[in-house]
């Protein structure tokens, strides 16, 4: 139903007349194996919701900005600086740090969000790639109709029907959710990869004001230590992006 409404809403902000000229890409392959990625990525996503709080799961998947920084060097020739490579690493043992491996059992479902960081880092590396040679209403058709089709494949081996508060929560999913990969696909289109980063950030904020007000869940202790080494590291990042972009005025 998500990509049902993903494609609907793709559609319609094209207009139904332009959908074959915009579906046609320079790079299928591309196009199609980023679609498919995005779509095991939000597959991540939704299981560790499953079995985490929410707070929690965005705590660590708060590490993509900075897989995002060490991916853009070298898969997109953007230029990190040393400095930067500091804070990836310093991000890095944010995660460890809310994970604390060594010092608690490992349960596997705090290994989905770790996962799910990799995956959606990587992801918006094949974004800012695909807008050197598509536009973005073509990358926003192809990630709607690859995900379609796809989930269309299985869906019905595991439908049960919902009801209609579940069905309005489904589309409303669907809705936010074309809105939110518009606005990534725009912001990918215009900027380095590595700049938009910091924005991510403001999830966790979110994440844990709407987790506490829907589900009651806070994270403990260690979860917001180590989500403020990540959020640290992450603006560290931005500012040597933005005094090295200053002093290149």
């Amino acid at each position: 139903i998500r990509y049902l409404v993903f494609t609907g809403f793709a559609v319609l902000l094209i207009g139904p007349g332009r959908v074959r000229t915009v579906f046609r890409s320079a790079r299928p392959l591309l196009q199609g194996g980023r679609g498919l990625l995005q779509l095991v990525e939000a597959a991540v996503f939704v299981l560790a919701f499953a079995y985490l709080p929410l707070a929690d799961v965005h705590a660590i998947a708060a590490a993509s900005p900075l897989i995002v920084v060490a991916l853009s060097a070298p898969l997109l020739g953007e230029r990190v600086a040393p400095a930067q490579w500091l804070a990836v690493a310093a991000g890095f043992s944010g995660v460890l740090l809310i994970l604390r491996p060594g010092f608690q059992t490992v349960e596997w479902p705090l290994l989905l969000p770790v996962a799910g960081a990799f995956l959606w880092g990587y992801y918006q590396i094949l974004v800012r790639q695909c807008a050197g040679f598509d536009s973005s209403e073509t990358t926003l058709l192809w990630s709607a109709l690859v995900g379609l089709v796809a989930v269309s494949s299985v869906a019905p081996l595991q439908w049960r029907t919902p009801d209609l508060m579940a069905l309005a929560l489904l589309v409303a999913i669907g809705l936010l959710g074309s809105a939110a990969h518009l606005a990534l696909i725009k912001a990918l289109a215009f900027a380095q990869a590595a700049a938009i980063q910091p924005f991510t950030y403001t999830l966790l904020l979110w994440v844990t004001i709407l987790g506490y007000l829907v589900f009651g869940d806070l994270p403990d202790v260690w979860t917001v230590a180590g989500a403020l080494v990540v959020l640290g590291s992450g603006l560290f990042s931005w500012h040597r992006e933005w005094r090295a972009a200053q002093d290149g005025v």
